[in-house]
This record gives C-alpha cells, structure tokens and sequence, in this order.
C-alpha cells in the first residue's frame, strides 16, 4: 500500500468498513477516516470540559451574594460561560444593586475560596483516557479556551497534561473569543488542518457555537452548569467523556 492511502477494514460487530487507521507518512501523521472523511485533529475546550473551574467560580460568587443579602441571577450568569463577562459582571451587577463598592477584602476571600475549590478537583472523567487514546491513533490536540493562556497553561501544568496539546490558543491570542468562531480558526490554523478534519468537543452553547461557526463538528458534554442549557446546535452530546470510548465516540457521527 503506498503511503497515505487509506487501508479499509471493518470495526467491531455491526460497523461495516466504518472507522479506520490511516497512517501516514506526511508532516500531517496520521488519520481516522470516519465514513469518507478524514479526521486528525481534536480541540478540547479547558473551563467545564477538561477541568471543572465554572462550579467553583459560580459557587464563589454564589457566596458573596448571599453574604449581602442579594440573588445571582442564573440566567444572567450562564450567559457568560464559556465566553468572556461582557454581557455580565457578577462584581459590577452587585456593586450596582448595593449602591457601592465592594471591599478589596471580600474581592480577595472570594477569589480563594475560587482558588480553594479548583484545586480540590481533578481532571474531568474520561478526559486522560481521550487524550491517550488519541496520542496512540496520532490524531493532533489543541485547546480554544475563552479563558486567558495563563490560567489555561496553569491548570494543565498542574494537572500533568499540558505536553499532551500541540496548540493552545486562549482568548489573548484573538480578537473575538467565544461564540465568535476565532479560536477554533486559531487552533486549525496553529495544527495545520481543515475544518472538516477536526471535531471540537465543547460544554457550553457559546463553545459548541463557535466550533459550528468555524466549521468543525462538535461534541457536546455539559457539566453541572451547562447540562441546563441548550446544546442541540451539537452534532452529538454525552453525558460524561468517561461513558465512551474515542473509538465509540468517533463512531456516533456516522448517524449526527
């Protein structure tokens, strides 16, 4: 067989010809062809996806208002996940409902009791288990994250799996963060693949809208912030990365 050429086989009882190795000689390495289409790449999402951070930053500010007295408006705050505070400021939205500034000292015990919750949390369920997966198949990885390079880079030092990706691009490297399609553009661009060559896997409708708009397909696995909003805009949703295999995964886009 030359190089490149993709070899067919069947996959698994009941998958006629469906999912295949393809290894290749090119800078590109290799391939899984799904169904005609040639996937190398996966870009995963940081915040809610790889490690839970958006429970802890809404349960810390949770805190804050009801140590004043005031509700956090769940529906103003999920406007922001998985996107920047633009829309919304839970500090300035509290600051304007008491009339004044809140203390630097309360400002400060919020953001440690932020600090305090990440880092009692590991890497999300079935996350580790993806990436091996991946790096045995030599598909590429990247992460487009709304959130800034150090906190992103940060985190995935300290979780062990930073040397895992080969492109990182946060919003610092962007004009537009989420839904805007720009990182997801950034992130092909960085790892040398198309749209159509790369599935995202997202938490939120901000993320899983600027995968779309980017042209990539996208997965979809909500956490305990985002499991009540609408994800339908998803070629496929899980429940927990842990409840598949990359293999199985790859597989549920010949019906998406």
């Amino acid at each position: 067989m030359a190089p490149d050429q993709p070899m067919e086989v069947a996959w698994g009882s009941g998958c006629e010809r469906a999912l295949v190795f393809v290894s290749g000689m090119r800078a590109s390495g290799a391939a899984i062809l799904i169904f005609g289409t040639l996937i190398r790449a996966i870009v995963f999402d940081f915040d809610g996806l790889i490690l839970d951070t958006e429970e802890p930053v809404y349960r810390s500010w949770l805190e804050v208002y009801q140590a004043h007295g005031e509700e956090l408006p769940f529906e103003r705050w999920v406007s922001i996940v998985g996107s920047t505070t633009t829309g919304f400021h839970p500090q300035y939205h509290l600051e304007e409902r008491l009339g004044r500034p809140l203390p630097k000292e309360v400002l400060d015990h919020r953001i440690g009791r932020r600090t305090e919750m990440i880092l009692a949390n590991a890497v999300l369920p079935g996350v580790v288990q993806h990436l091996d997966s991946a790096r045995e198949m030599g598909l590429k990885l990247g992460v487009a994250s709304s959130s800034t390079a150090d906190w992103v880079r940060g985190h995935l030092a300290r979780l062990g799996i930073l040397d895992r990706f080969e492109c990182l691009r946060c919003r610092d490297d962007v004009a537009h963060a989420k839904p805007e399609p720009d990182l997801y553009l950034a992130v092909l661009e960085c790892l040398g693949v198309a749209a159509s060559e790369a599935i995202a896997i997202e938490d939120s409708p901000h993320g899983v809208a600027a995968a779309k708009r980017a042209g990539l397909r996208c997965v979809a696995v909500p956490n305990s912030i985002t499991a009540r909003l609408d994800l339908t805009e998803a070629d496929v949703t899980l429940s927990s990365l842990a409840d598949v295999t990359l293999q199985q995964l790859l597989e549920k886009f010949e019906t998406a």
